[in-house]
């Protein structure tokens, strides 16, 4: 079994058009329905009673009972099965467009995609969605399986006509070589045998499709491996574990370390069955080198006369895949094969119309959305084009404080200006600029709701600073928007951005041996903590000015509640965008105490 080697392939298209009943067709097709199964699917579906008396396929593959309750796939299901020729994984991905995640999860493996669409509706929005994304998953290989031909009476003109119209669309997404097969998955037809009902049709049938179909090779040939752990199991014994990406490595190969530089030899290549004298691609093996460098869980290494290249700024096309939009300027953690760092959206440059591959102009990405974006890393990551390695080129982003993953993503090309710009070392640091003031730099952070008191509150800490000799200043909400973030609104996008520029500006001033005081509302925690970890969380004072929002609104020193209350501001914090209260801030401040007392307290924090 097998002579064409293995195939993996998803199963993808709109809701309900057919894609889990199409699967459990193959599987029959190909008896791999066992008999205890057969038994269990014929309870199964009287008691669900989707196809009446008859056996329902699709519930060989949707498991979840939710999906079986409600007739759709959910999760991602994976089957095994195969022929007399080849052997198949396939992925059964949901329709629905809430669950477009599990649909790109499925496809970043998959060398062929089955696009399903139901002979009677047509080609979707989230016809062309999947389409576009198999496409940026890197999948060339596409079928159109037109299905419930049955439902239109094997119309030729119907499929025709659907055949065409995706023809036009997977041209513009650079699949040249989809084709287009009239099916109906329920009755079998075109599955494993020609139709009498198409005959009209002379292509093949899908899984002659399945049988003859070949993947694109890797375009990249050279050694990579990223490391996945260090093997120690005892102090005689250190090699380097992980799965070969992409070419090969023999005994006495050169290797190099991306990020050190650092070369060796391999000594030995070790499985848990044997040695080897050489691994290819896929395998897992453990290298031994012949001296001890350093190198670990997350290194990557590859042929020494043939390095990786390494960047921290990339262009990158993005899935969004949270509830909670992308912003401009929000810090996220990346994970890049087996590399993790701190990134950020530096800039959304456009959005795509999945319809029609336009580009659209945009601030954040909605869940679903894609966009062409740049990234900020805070280290050089090695790194592929996507189109050249699937395992260098494919990323997600993950969201610090739930560990959700909120956007995949695969890169284009680094940034010249990665390459361009240097850090230029300076004589003088801010160890010397401390030295000269007389005293440690620091950042205070006050944060709080419009009319908590924080202007007034900085004022009057800066004055008591002054007061014993302390060099400060002080950046305030209002300043800062009249010059640095004269540009930006109040979305939660420019709210992102203008504290990401504070923050930098802060650190400037830390290094320059100042004790800054900023005072801003900055409602968001995610930014709060990029500002912390930015500036570094020995040098940072959160301080929460924790004034209630009644007291606020009665204040109202710039008339801002007034307005948003009569419907004329958008976007207050409090009021119709939201401000989190930080969760273990350095110190709270009552915003209706006496401020000597208050100040008091807060210059005795700052001097501690």
């Amino acid at each position: 079994m097998g002579t064409a080697g293995l195939l993996r392939f998803i199963t993808c298209g709109s809701v309900d058009d057919g894609k889990s009943t199409l699967i459990g067709r193959l599987l029959w097709e190909t008896r791999h329905v066992l008999d205890d199964q057969l038994v269990a699917l014929q309870a199964d579906s009287r008691r669900h009673g989707t196809q009446g008396d008859a056996v329902d396929l699709a519930l060989l593959v949707d498991g979840l009972a939710a999906e079986r309750e409600q007739g759709i796939t959910i999760d991602v299901a994976y089957r095994y099965f195969g022929t007399a020729r080849r052997r198949f994984i396939v992925a059964d991905t949901p329709g629905h467009e809430q669950y477009t995640r599990n649909m790109v999860t499925g496809a970043s493996t998959a060398d062929a995609a089955i696009l399903l669409v139901d002979a009677r509706q047509g080609l979707t929005t989230q016809t062309r969605r999947h389409a576009y994304l198999a496409s940026l998953m890197g999948v060339r290989q596409v079928a159109l399986a037109v299905n419930k031909m049955d439902l239109v009476g094997f119309d030729r003109t119907v499929f025709e006509r659907l055949r065409d119209d995706f023809a036009a669309y997977a041209q513009a997404l650079q699949c040249e070589q989809a084709v287009a097969i009239p099916i109906c998955a329920l009755r079998g037809d075109n599955i494993a045998a020609r139709s009498p009902q198409t005959a009209w049709y002379t292509g093949p049938t899908l899984l002659a499709y399945l049988e003859t179909v070949t993947p694109e090779p890797a375009q990249r040939d050279r050694f990579v491996f990223p490391v996945q752990w260090v093997n120690r199991p005892h102090a005689d014994f250190r090699g380097l574990a992980g799965t070969v990406a992409h070419g090969g490595v023999r005994v006495g190969d050169r290797i190099r370390v991306t990020a050190s530089g650092q070369t060796a030899a391999v000594a030995r290549i070790v499985t848990m069955d044997a040695e080897l004298d050489a691994a290819a691609a896929g395998d897992a093996v453990t290298l031994v080198l012949d001296e001890d460098i350093d190198a670990s869980r997350g290194d990557v290494l590859s042929a020494a006369g043939a390095p990786v290249e390494a960047s921290d700024q990339f262009e990158a096309t993005i899935v969004w895949m949270s509830d909670e939009p992308g912003l401009a300027g929000r810090s996220y953690r990346i994970k890049l094969a087996t590399q993790w760092g701190m990134a950020s959206i530096t800039a959304i440059k456009h959005r795509v119309d999945v319809n029609t591959l336009a580009h659209e102009a945009g601030r954040q990405l909605q869940l679903n959305e894609v966009g062409v974006c740049n990234i900020a890393v805070d280290r050089p990551l090695a790194f592929d084009a996507y189109e050249a390695s699937r395992v260098l080129g494919g990323f997600i982003l993950v969201d610090r404080y739930s560990n959700a993953t909120v956007a995949a993503g695969m890169i284009r090309h680094s940034l010249r200006r990665a390459q361009n710009v240097h850090r230029q070392v300076l004589s003088i640091g801010r160890a010397g600029r401390e030295a000269l003031s007389g005293h440690r730099s620091r950042i205070i952070w006050l944060t709080g709701l419009s009319g908590s008191g924080k202007s007034t509150l900085a004022n009057a800490l800066e004055v008591a600073l002054h007061a014993q000799g302390k060099r400060t200043y002080i950046l305030d909400g209002d300043n800062i928007r009249q010059g640095l973030s004269k540009d930006l609104g109040f979305t939660d996008a420019d709210r992102v951005e203008n504290i990401r520029r504070v923050a930098e500006v802060a650190k400037l001033m830390l290094d320059a041996g100042l004790i800054v005081i900023t005072a801003f509302i900055s409602p968001f925690r995610q930014e709060r903590e990029m500002a912390r970890e930015l500036i570094g969380p020995d040098d940072f004072l959160e301080v929460h000015v924790d004034t209630p929002l009644a007291v606020c609104e009665q204040r109202d020193p710039k008339g801002l509640y007034r307005k948003a209350r009569a419907g004329q501001l958008p976007n207050m914090t409090g009021l119709t965008s939201p401000y989190e209260p930080p969760e273990n801030p350095a110190l709270v401040c009552d915003g209706t105490a006496p401020l000597e007392g208050v100040v008091e307290s807060l210059l005795a924090a700052v001097l501690r």
